[in-house]
């Protein structure tokens, strides 16, 4: 199995180890190891900024994932447990596939950036501090899922913390946080104009 320490990697992983018209969650979570949470923060991120979840609900099954992810890194668990029932959750492999060519075009830029530097983020208590954003990030991808696109920027967000984690690079730490920033901007001009529309409608 690929060994995955920054993007491309990944995609490498999620190319050789999965396989069939279909693949869940669980394959997905296998092709990258189950037993580091950077990487399944990665994979998660990838996953939900990919045409994977194009399927209706896939979307805030990953988020719901996200959740239980850093919630377990937050109360210090040494290995991820996740329901099999969001294990079991299936999405169309050629979906998967695109998103890997797709990645596959920016991953070499990325990974060109990332080194270790300011690691400190990286561990404990800091570690604690990024699963608490994820955490964050998981709650505002469920309202910007009614919104297309919507939850672009939290998964994205998720995916620099995972990879910055993976390849303990404090500075993509950081970059996530921004980027976790900007999604609930997002969210609050969303949640303003839904209620001057209400506002109108009513009044």
């Amino acid at each position: 199995m690929t060994q995955v320490r920054n993007l491309q990697s990944l995609l490498n992983s999620l190319a050789e180890n999965t396989e069939g018209e279909t693949v869940t969650v669980r394959e997905l979570m296998n092709a990258v190891g189950q037993r580091a949470y950077g990487p399944i923060l990665l994979l998660l991120g990838f996953v939900s900024i990919s045409p994977l979840t194009i399927i209706p609900g896939a979307n805030w099954a990953v988020a719901l994932v996200i959740l239980l992810i850093s919630g377990q890194i937050l109360i210090g668990r040494a290995y991820p447990w996740v329901p099999d029932k969001a294990l079991d959750f299936e999405m169309k492999r050629e979906h998967l596939e695109e998103g890997i060519r797709t990645g596959g075009k920016y991953a070499i830029h990325i990974d060109r950036f990332l080194k270790p530097r300011l690691t400190i983020l990286t561990a404990a208590p800091f570690a604690q501090l990024v699963a608490l954003i994820c955490v964050g990030a998981a709650l505002v991808s469920f309202p910007l899922g009614f919104v297309p696109l919507g939850p672009v920027l939290p998964g994205f967000a998720v995916l620099l913390f995972g990879l910055g984690l993976t390849a303990r690079d404090g500075l993509v730490i950081l970059l996530a946080g921004l980027s976790l920033v900007a999604a609930t901007f997002v969210l609050v001009r969303v949640w303003n104009r839904i209620s001057n529309v209400a506002e109108a409608f009513l009044g």
